[in-house]
């Protein structure tokens, strides 16, 4: 009898032992299905996220500059009063915008304002393109575009109201990008980066 009783015990033990073992292997094969997917995820949150703060702060630079275009006068800008490519009333605007950026942490290079300017064209409006703005991405380029005579919509017999808007472009890098073609290489289905573009309209008060 205690031959039998140990036999099953000893038996019963193997057997625990074995399941065991199965439940573990399982366990740790979802955890490697599991594991790249949620890699993938926070990723996705983190990035998603860093992408959209970028944007408010490009969104702010923006208002930041069309405010104080709208404050700046138009004295230099027709080319009877000697307009140039690069006009003295439009520094301060650039220099808004690039300052508000480097301030945010959105610029993490030591390039300098205001850059190329082109303009006008087309007419009143001022392009200034700032090169190498990022540390991690030496192609990354600030642009900011000014146009001094935007006109508002309105009905017939009605004055025009004249203003400024400022356009801030910057591009964002996706991290996300990157954890995707480190777990599925050679897929190409996302981009590496996105321009971001925000504008901003102020009434010309000169």
């Amino acid at each position: 009898m205690r031959t039998r009783a140990r036999a099953f015990w000893h038996g019963s033990g193997i057997g625990a032992c074995t399941l065991l073992r199965q439940t573990e292997g399982s366990a740790i094969l979802e955890f490697a299905i599991a594991l790249p997917l949620l890699v993938v995820f926070i990723v996705g949150i983190y990035d998603f996220g860093g992408a959209f703060n970028q944007k408010q702060k490009i969104e702010q630079a923006a208002q930041e500059g069309a405010i104080i275009a709208a404050a700046q006068p138009t004295s230099d800008l027709l080319p009877a009063a000697g307009s140039t490519t690069n006009p003295d009333s439009l520094v301060p605007v650039v220099d808004a915008v690039f300052n508000s950026l480097s301030q945010s942490g959105v610029l993490t290079a030591a390039c300098t304002p205001p850059g190329t300017a082109a303009g006008p064209a087309p007419a009143l409006t001022w392009t200034y393109t700032i090169k190498n703005c990022s540390s991690l991405f030496p192609t990354d380029n600030l642009v900011i575009t000014v146009n001094r005579g935007w006109v508002a919509a309105t009905g017939a017999g009605q004055l025009s109201v004249v203003g400024t808007t400022v356009t801030v472009t910057y591009p964002y890098n996706w991290r996300f990008n990157s954890v995707i073609q480190l777990i599925f290489p050679g897929s190409n289905s996302y981009s590496a980066s996105t321009t971001i573009s925000e504008s901003a309209t102020a009434h010309n008060q000169m």
